[in-house]
């Protein structure tokens, strides 16, 4: 069983940054592969980002490419997500969510555990 925190959502103006945290219980945490979704209201949950058990690869939806960086710490359990130049269109409810594998899938029903969700809200 794995539990995953997340934290650091929040009220930001446009062109703003965050930085998401989520925290992962468990020791299994190297050997799965990490994702950040979002979910806006009326729309689907998208992969924003994800990342391999190592952190050698990455993955990034187009719209995010160059703002948002994800990266893990595997001593500490942790995976982030830095958000540079928010846009209004970033403002969704944002999960991180903990593979069932190794490797990076992008359908969410690849992804056995889910956080609760940190809301980010962009003010233009």
């Amino acid at each position: 069983q794995v539990q995953l925190v997340e934290s650091g959502g929040g009220l930001v103006q446009a062109g703003g940054s965050l930085r998401l945290s989520c925290v992962a219980s468990g020791r299994t945490f190297s050997s799965r592969a990490m994702g950040w979704f979002r979910q806006a209201p009326g729309k689907e949950r998208e992969l924003v980002a994800a990342i391999t058990g190592s952190g050698s690869s990455t993955y990034y939806l187009d719209s995010v490419k160059g703002r948002f960086t994800i990266s893990r710490d595997n001593g500490k359990n942790t995976v982030y997500l830095q958000m540079n130049s928010l846009k209004s269109e970033d403002a969704a409810v944002y999960y991180c969510a903990a593979g069932r594998s190794y490797i990076y899938k992008r359908s969410p029903n690849e992804y056995d555990y889910w956080g609760q969700g940190t809301q980010v809200t962009v003010s233009s």
